[in-house]
């Protein structure tokens, strides 16, 4: 969520070399995030080649803004 939130779009090949994941690992992941909602997918073709990107959703940006409050949250009481 974190490379989604800093970029508008990010394909599938960008994503996976970023987080240095498997291609199933990724899809994986991708398709939990999609189900809840987080993100959303375009499909197009560059060329003759299908190109997937993904971004994230209103609903995505608001949950992971929530999870880092809790993060700093967290951070701030083991001080």
């Amino acid at each position: 969520m974190s490379a989604l939130a800093v970029n508008d779009r990010l394909d599938f090949n960008t994503l996976k070399e970023y987080l240095e994941v498997t291609d199933g690992n990724l899809a994986s992941h991708l398709k939990a995030l999609e189900k809840e909602e987080f993100i959303g997918v375009e499909k197009s073709f560059v060329g003759r080649k299908p190109n997937t990107r993904y971004f994230m959703t209103k609903e995505g940006r608001i949950a992971f803004e929530d999870h880092l409050k809790v993060l700093e949250k967290l951070i701030k009481s083991q001080k």
